[in-house]
This record gives structure tokens, C-alpha cells and sequence, in this order.
């Protein structure tokens, strides 16, 4: 039995499950504070006798498995998370291996293993929700570096006829505060699933989006670029990017035909703890 954590800005997913991603039982706990969410993860796993233990993140963490504050939470606009020690918090009350990255990365591991990109050894999975994130596998691996990738925080050209100011905190009109769920509803004062006979909506999210894939595009070149989280649930989306990422691009670069190369998850809304389940095997492989 591996557990397994896919903790967002909204809730946390935790799964009971095994080694193939058969998901064997799942709960939703919702993001509150540690001393609140915490306990009540830690009572959902003491149900089973588990051999690891994945977590998908919702970022920016440390990842470096060198740094003393390795496992933790860093400079998310949750404040009362950051510095939080979710890796030590789980092997402590577990006494098993912990696998830990951010919740897209997990994403991009469940979507190349069981889903849309299965069978390649490159992906691009996108989160376009509350936040936006990506997650990359290269060559079979996960991307990392100094630290992960934080790829919703990119800067963008301006729409037109955008006077929006961004929601972001840390940088205004970014990619995630300029096209992001929270930003959907600041700008046109309401929720992306009220406003769905609105094209200008969806015209203008199109453009950003476009633009951050042409410089993914160009940047890693993915054989595979998966788009999820609650934003993406308008599959009208979808021909916009099609058609500002082809005006972008402007020929430069050869690629498949878009509605095989930009899709949606293959694993639906359970990519990311799909996902958490092979950190978790990964983990229990690397300690063995």
C-alpha cells in the first residue's frame, strides 16, 4: 500500500493506493492552516499499514535534497504554510519513505506514466486553477534544478484591450496574475463558469496562455503538452490557444497538429494524485 498527497491552494486529495495507480480509496481535506488540515491527513493514513508515502505540493518548496530545510514549504502566498516541514512532519508520525516534489510535477508524473502522455519520455503538464504552475519531464526525468519549475510566473505581453492590473503578489502582471482563476474573477467580476458566453473572456486568456506556450515550446520542446486545473474545464479554450499559439509561433517552429499536441489530462482530475502515487513508488524504490 503507497499513500499519497496532492495538496492544492483550495484542498488537499490524499489516496490510499498501489504500485500500478490504482487508487484503492481517496478523501478531500480542505486547505486551511497545518493545525487544522494536518491532523486530519495524518488520521486518514493511520487507516493502513503503508509502505511510502508521495506528496505533491502546491509551490514554491524546497526540493534540494541537500538543504537544511529540504521537504519544506517556502514563499507561498499561504503564509501560514510557509516554513512549514511537510517531509519531516510525514516521516515522523509514518517511519516510511517520503517522495516529495510540487503538485504539477506530480501531474506530469501521472499523466507520462498512466495518461495522455504515456509511452513518451517528454511532457509539459500545465495547472491553470486558483495558481499556475507547470511541470516538465526531460529525457524520463522530472525537470529540476537549483530548484523546481515555477513557469506561471513568467512575463507576458499585454492584451490589447487588457487594462487589468494583475493579481499576483509577488509580480502583479505575471502569467498566474494576469490568467488565473482569482484573476478571471477580479477582472470581470465574476467566476470563469458564470461567464461562459463571454468571448472576449476567453479570447483574452486564450492570448495569454498562447504566448506562455510558444516560449515552453521553444524553451523545452515537449513531445507532449497536457493542460488541466479548473480554468481548463472550458473546453473553449482550447481553438483560441490553437489559433494564437499557430500566430505566434509565426511558422518558426514545426509541430503536430494542436489537438493531439494540446490536450487534455488523460487522467482527468486524477493526474496529480495519480502522480503523488509514483513519488511514492519511486521513493520506496530509491530506498530499497
Amino acid at each position: 500500500m503507497l499513500g499519497a498527497i496532492e495538496a492544492g491552494g483550495t484542498k488537499f486529495v490524499c489516496a490510499v493506493g498501489d504500485k500500478t495507480g490504482k487508487i484503492i480509496e481517496r478523501i478531500q481535506i480542505p486547505t486551511t492552516v497545518p493545525e487544522e488540515t494536518m491532523p486530519q491527513v495524518i488520521d486518514f493514513f493511520n487507516g493502513y499499514q503503508l509502505e511510502a508515502i508521495g506528496v505533491g505540493f502546491f509551490g514554491p518548496i524546497d526540493v534540494n535534497m541537500e538543504s537544511p530545510s529540504y521537504g519544506s514549504i517556502t514563499s507561498t502566498p499561504k503564509t501560514g504554510w510557509r516554513d512549514y516541514p511537510i517531509v519531516k512532519t510525514l516521516a515522523e508520525e509514518f517511519g516510511v519513505p517520503i517522495g516529495f516534489n510540487t503538485d504539477v510535477n506530480a501531474a506530469a508524473l501521472g499523466e507520462v506514466t498512466h495518461g495522455a502522455a504515456k509511452g513518451l519520455d517528454s511532457c509539459l503538464y500545465i495547472t491553470i486553477g486558483t495558481g499556475i504552475g507547470a511541470g516538465a519531464i526531460v529525457q524520463g526525468n522530472l525537470l529540476q534544478g537549483l530548484s523546481h519549475p515555477e513557469m506561471g510566473h513568467i512575463l507576458v505581453r499585454r492584451h490589447p484591450q487588457d487594462e487589468y492590473q494583475g493579481k499576483c503578489p509577488y509580480h502583479g502582471d505575471c502569467l498566474e496574475g494576469l490568467a488565473a482563476g482569482p484573476a478571471i474573477e477580479d477582472r470581470w467580476g465574476a467566476k470563469g463558469i458564470d461567464l461562459v458566453d463571454k468571448p472576449e473572456v476567453w479570447d483574452m486568456q486564450g492570448y495569454y496562455i498562447a504566448q506562455a506556450l510558444m516560449q515552453y515550446v521553444l524553451i523545452l520542446s515537449p513531445k507532449k503538452i497536457i493542460l488541466g486545473g479548473g480554468v481548463m474545464h472550458q473546453k473553449q479554450l482550447f481553438p483560441t490557444i490553437y489559433k494564437y499559439l499557430n500566430e505566434f509561433l509565426a511558422g518558426y517552429v514545426s509541430l503536430p497538429e494542436l489537438s493531439d499536441y494540446i490536450v487534455s489530462p488523460g487522467l482527468g482530475d486524477h493526474a496529480g494524485i495519480t502522480g503523488s502515487l509514483m513519488l511514492a513508488k519511486q521513493a520506496l524504490q530509491e530506498n530499497n
